[in-house]
């Protein structure tokens, strides 16, 4: 049972399974300055920190914190890995594809300079 309990993995929880398509809801994220705390981290906890936290990372890519959500931002991996765009591993691995919004969400944060905010 000890044994059972120490077992971790990651565990994938997809936004359009959890509460349905959102597609024909306006995207209001983008409308003025995003917030890193109140806007870019909830996405980022619902689809990346389940895998890339902790010890041990999957793919060795480490977020959880704003330096290193920053620097997977500034290499241009974390618009490149969530747009499903070539050259990068799709994610969320196993799921669909972000909404637009989210990926806006991210995309404005990032352009504005990645504020700590």
């Amino acid at each position: 049972m000890l044994t059972l309990l120490s077992l971790t993995a990651c565990y994938y929880d997809h936004e359009e399974t959890l509460y349905g398509a959102s597609s024909n809801q306006p995207c209001t994220d983008t409308v003025g300055t995003v917030s890193y705390m109140q806007k870019v981290v909830p996405v980022l906890q619902s689809s990346c920190y389940g895998c890339h936290t902790g010890a041990s990372p999957s793919g060795n890519q480490l977020m959880g914190t704003y330096a290193a959500d920053k620097a997977m931002a500034q290499s241009g991996k974390l618009l490149g890995t969530i747009n499903h765009a070539a050259g990068f591993s799709p994610m969320p691995k196993g799921g669909a594809k972000l909404s637009s919004c989210r990926i806006a969400t991210i995309k404005k944060w990032i352009d504005a300079g990645m504020l700590n905010n």
